[in-house]
């Protein structure tokens, strides 16, 4: 039990984590259509997630973006010592909503309402790994309210507050064998809702010349703070009583720096390469206290480490109707061998991204976008189930998520 409460937390680990640990950032059409570049591109409202300090260079008074994305995410596993297979898929429906106002030529105001969750995670029922998860459903929505503000005529700073909220529910079965008097396993599920806290984001941007841009951005660590979760077991056995609990846990969503540029070589040709650090080396342990005074606290390995993104991404306005993008990135797993859990399957990955936006008029614009993302395969295990043993086999992850928005602006 003390595991699986650790375990669901985990779930909760990262504001790029998506769809059981996939690290998926879907956050705007136009800059995942780039390779989701974007700390120096100033192409809509949806710089107000990428780096608030370049909302004041949008050209007009208004602007709005609104998108939504279907998540497809397939993982499956296999152990070919003991001939174990499993697969879990995935649905998810990432939304954002962007929007900024010019109140004069310096200084801008926006808002930011993004889903960094939203996916559910089913292996399947009883399969070899129940003991660690059997299924996850995870929600969250963060609101970031942002200023941009001029510093002379080519230099800029933004950022704000960032809200998150969210909640969990998450099942496994206790351990490996443990049954009721009809043969059914027994499995708990916990819950907790309401999770919030805060955070903030920060950045500038840098207009050398009308044809570079060089912005950064920092988002801050946000501790998620879990209190009075609760604790249902199911088909328990006849001969004791299930326990109660709820628990607490503080858990770390790392802090993240993405430092880029952009170059327009022709008045229709845009590239733009970004670098994000993630500092997940600040999630060295979990612990979850409980309330039942019976139930020993949980001290829970993890041990991850500090990774990078690389993401490259360009831009070709063909005419005024249409506007073409494709790009790619490299993301490394924070995941260190040993710790290899299944309800985060993580490894390194390679997305590749295209789309492209309609013109409908000069306010309204639609705009595209998909992205396929490629796990390399691994075998790999994780060295700290409750029982003191290890559970590994190879796992091969794959996600495609197509997706469509508007831009609107006056």
């Amino acid at each position: 039990m003390r595991k699986l409460l650790s375990l669901t937390l985990l779930a909760l680990a990262g504001s790029t984590a998506f769809a059981g640990g996939y690290r998926v950032s879907i956050q705007g059409q136009k800059q995942l259509a780039m390779g989701h570049t974007g700390v120096a591109v100033v192409n809509s409202a949806e710089v107000a997630f990428f780096n608030p300090a370049g909302m004041v260079y949008l050209d007009k008074k208004f602007n709005l973006s609104v998108g939504g994305n279907g998540l497809f995410a397939n993982t499956k596993f296999q152990n070919s010592q003991y001939g174990w297979e499993a697969e879990t898929k995935n649905v998810g429906t990432p939304f954002s909503i962007y929007a900024t106002y010019k109140l004069n030529d310096w200084f801008t105001a926006g808002l930011a309402v993004y889903t960094p969750y939203g996916s559910a995670v089913e292996w399947d029922q009883d399969w070899q790994g129940s003991h660690l998860v059997n299924n996850i459903d995870l929600q969250a929505i963060f609101v970031q309210p942002s200023l941009s503000i001029r510093v002379g005529e080519h230099f800029s700073v933004g950022g704000g507050p960032i809200l998150a909220t969210g909640s969990v529910n998450f099942n496994r079965n206790v351990d490996r064998s443990t049954t009721n008097s009809q043969g059914e396993r027994t499995d708990l599920t916990i819950e907790s809702k309401g999770i919030t806290a805060w955070g903030y984001t920060a950045g500038f941007m840098f207009n050398p010349t009308d044809k570079l841009r060089i912005g950064m951005n920092y988002r801050s660590e946000i501790m998620m703070e879990a209190r009075d979760g609760d604790a249902t077991f199911n088909d328990y056995p006849e001969f004791g009583t299930a326990p109660t609990t709820k628990f607490n846990a503080d858990l770390p969503l790392p802090a993240e720096l993405t430092v880029g540029l952009s170059y327009k070589f022709t008045d229709k040709f845009l590239m733009a390469f970004d670098y994000n650090r993630a500092m997940w080396s600040v999630y060295k342990n979990l612990d979850v206290d409980f309330t039942n005074p019976d139930l020993v606290d949980s001290h829970n390995p993890r041990n991850y480490k500090n990774s990078s993104t690389y993401r490259v991404g360009m831009q070709y306005a063909a005419n005024n109707k249409f506007t073409f993008r494709a790009g790619w990135y490299f993301d490394e797993s924070p995941v260190q061998d040993g710790y290899f859990a299944p309800e985060t399957p993580r490894n390194d990955s390679m997305g590749y991204t295209g789309g492209l936006t309609y013109q409908v008029n000069s306010k309204l614009g639609i705009d595209v976008s998909f992205l396929y993302l490629h796990f390399d395969e691994v075998d790999n295990s994780y060295d700290y189930v409750s029982d003191g043993s290890s559970f590994e086999g190879t796992y091969k992850s794959v996600v495609f998520s197509p997706g469509i928005g508007i831009t609107y602006g006056f």
